[in-house]
């Protein structure tokens, strides 16, 4: 029984289901960064599947507009050249999990990109698509983000 118990991952998945029963509301940010040619950045991340809006999460002590800046640069060597330029599209509700998770969407009309991203830990691949032609495991939330930028509707209340 000690030795179940001990289990690494049955042990990783109790203590991440007491971090996720026990949090507080969560703050995240994608960004929507769009090319001269209209291209969107998307990332495939190592850890979940799917194509998505590059971003993370908000750092204690850090506002959204930082965070989206700082997630830009780490995520998709992309460098906002004004975040005062950066738009604000929508707030969300996550319907993941607790329903305690908020994020934040920015569309980035001025960036420089500084080269292609490399693959590492967090970021498997990382590349622009016409938003016509995205790839196939791009997500229904990103899909429906990009929808409403495209078209000039309204975000929608959930993620």
């Amino acid at each position: 029984m000690i030795r179940t118990l001990l289990d690494r991952p049955l042990f990783q998945w109790l203590f991440q289901f007491g971090a996720l029963a026990s949090r507080g509301m969560t703050l995240g940010v994608r960004g929507v960064a769009l090319d001269a040619r209209g291209r969107v950045c998307l990332v495939r991340h190592t850890y979940v599947a799917g194509w998505h809006l590059p971003g993370g999460g908000v750092e204690i002590g850090e506002n959204a507009v930082d965070a989206m800046v700082r997630e830009l640069r780490e995520e998709a060597e992309i460098v906002v050249e004004e975040a005062d330029t950066m738009r604000l599209h929508g707030f969300f509700r996550s319907t993941a999990a607790t329903g305690r998770d908020h994020i934040v969407v920015y569309v980035v009309p001025a960036f420089t990109l500084l080269g292609p991203k490399l693959p590492d830990r967090e970021i498997a691949q990382c590349d622009f698509f016409a938003l016509d032609a995205l790839p196939e495991g791009t997500t229904r939330a990103t899909r429906e983000r990009l929808g409403e930028i495209a078209h000039g509707r309204s975000p929608a209340a959930a993620w």
